[in-house]
């Protein structure tokens, strides 16, 4: 069972009891699920994520001081530190006696600057472009178990995704250094016998690509150590997960270096055909480079789309 699987369970058969019984009144007011950091709010744990920062405990999300004052926020957080310890043979953790933990009565406001800077989630567009994809993925990831006031869920809705404009300025950087590192200056490192900066190149390339293919799917890039498993998973350009891992790990010797070259350019053609079917670029020619201008043209707001295209890379 997965570990959100098994904080759900656990709020089910103690949390959700201990709340309606013992804090009737703040049903309306609370949102209580498993969202932030760590693999398994993702689903992307297994055995090894327990070695570490593992809990089957649960978030409950509580708004403002103004609503919740800190002495029922203590009285919620004592109630949840003596529910069972342990739970299906697994132990929680304990709670940070100074706050920081994953886990218990979290403040809406405190999770959501946390994650955006912002206590509300109000983003403006420097905001979109500068703000870490993996952070915003961390407050929108997890379940959403019980959520009486709505303003946590609303919260979330309205970062789902970028706007538009931000995608495509994202974009743009990333098939503007494709062009760059896999198309242009990979060949040339290698030409000079360069044969560290060719895979630097080549890890610029994969990166780009990687994050396009996100970007094609209008879903965040977590975490880099989870990239390539949620790459796989993505309803589009899935199948690029292989073709990309070879290019950052394998050598650049005589006859490996033209390989690579042919996958970087059938990557491209991927993420070009998928960019025009999507309507983003209109230039015909093989070109990620090309693209990148195409796709930073169609941007609507003249402040963003005049932004150094590499602005978001």
């Amino acid at each position: 069972m997965k570990g959100i699987e098994l904080s759900e369970a656990f709020y089910r058969e103690f949390g959700e009891p201990m709340i309606r019984d013992c804090f009737p009144e703040l049903l309306g007011l609370i949102a209580v699920g498993v969202a932030g950091s760590g693999s398994e709010c993702f689903g992307y744990d297994d055995e090894l994520s327990q070695d570490h920062d593992f809990d089957i405990g649960f978030c409950i999300f509580i708004p403002d001081e103004n609503v919740i004052d800190s002495r029922g926020a203590f009285a919620l957080e004592r109630a949840y530190s003596k529910l069972p310890r342990s739970f299906r043979g697994f132990e929680r953790s304990l709670l940070a006696p100074v706050g920081g933990s994953r886990r218990g009565v979290i403040r809406m406001s405190d999770f959501f600057k946390s994650k955006t800077g912002d206590p509300e989630g109000e983003l403006s567009p420097t905001d979109w472009l500068m703000l870490p994809e993996q952070s915003l993925a961390e407050a929108v990831n997890g379940k959403v178990f019980f959520d009486g006031l709505g303003k946590f869920t609303e919260i979330r809705e309205k970062l789902s995704y970028m706007p538009e404009d931000i995608r495509r300025k994202k974009l743009a950087g990333e098939l503007l250094v494709m062009g760059q590192s896999g198309q242009y200056n990979y060949g040339r490192c290698i030409a000079r016998g360069e044969t560290a900066a060719a895979q630097l190149a080549m890890c610029d390339f994969a990166r780009s690509a990687l994050h396009a293919a996100f970007l094609l799917n209008k879903q965040y890039m977590p975490y880099y150590k989870w990239s390539f498993r949620a790459l796989r998973e993505l309803p589009l350009l899935s199948k690029l997960h292989e073709p990309l891992e070879y290019l950052i790990s394998s050598a650049n010797r005589e006859g490996k270096s033209e390989r690579k070259i042919r996958i970087a350019e059938q990557i491209c053609a991927d993420i070009i055909s998928e960019a025009r079917g999507q309507g983003l670029s209109d230039y015909s020619g093989a070109e990620a480079e090309g693209h990148a201008y195409s796709v930073n043209g169609g941007i609507s707001s003249p402040d963003i789309r005049n932004l150094h295209i590499l602005c978001a890379v």
